[in-house]
């Protein structure tokens, strides 16, 4: 079965091809062509996107809080049309910047724990392309928070099965920037903390 979207049957080949990364992910990334376009997966990420974007507009036009959404979906208007026709229009312009800056970055992380025997920059971009995939979901309330978990899963599994790793070594690459902005957030804190306290000593 086709990895992207089929030409002749588009949203059949869509439709399956999400199933495939959501429900049979290790199947789908181990079979995955490493390299030959970017056009197929940034398609499937940017129609994920671009749903994403239609329908949580919708909810917010309905006045259904939505607090979960990713910050770019949070910081749209207060539920008005025009900027709900912005988003749409807008989305898939912000969607091709992060999802080519997010690859690079997870790239460079493969570099620094996979090694130089990787299967290069376009096979990452093809894991975040397609664990993409979260978009479709992760716009309905209360349960994005937890689609976000499975998505990093898929990452996982996806960047273990295309460069060929193991999955503590995935794990580290996709983990290590929620764990470095953890601590950044931690020492931002205390460092806070540590000069209000300072400045109460020294006012007595």
């Amino acid at each position: 079965m086709s990895a992207t979207p089929h030409a002749t049957r588009p949203v059949e080949g869509f439709l399956n091809t999400a199933q495939q990364v959501a429900f049979q992910p290790r199947e789908f990334f181990a079979r995955l062509p490493r390299r030959g376009d970017y056009g197929g997966p940034l398609l499937f990420y940017l129609i994920c996107f671009e749903v994403s974007a239609l329908l949580g507009g919708l909810l917010k036009l309905a006045s259904v809080p939505w607090r979960y959404g990713p910050m770019w979906q949070q910081a749209q208007g207060q539920g008005t049309v025009g900027g709900w026709l912005a988003s749409i229009i807008f989305a898939p312009i912000g969607g091709v910047f992060a999802v080519f800056i997010l690859a690079g970055i997870v790239q460079l992380l493969v570099l620094l724990v996979v090694g130089a025997r990787n299967e290069g920059y376009e096979a990452t971009f093809r894991v975040a392309a397609y664990t993409g995939v979260t978009n479709l979901v992760t716009w309905i309330p209360v349960v994005g928070p937890l689609i976000g978990l499975y998505g990093i899963y898929l990452a996982i599994v996806g960047i273990r099965e295309i460069h060929g790793t193991t999955t503590g070594k995935a794990a580290t690459v996709v983990l290590l920037p929620f764990l470095v902005l953890f601590a950044l957030t931690w020492l931002v804190l205390v460092a806070a903390l540590a000069a209000v306290l300072g400045f109460a000593i020294a006012s007595r």
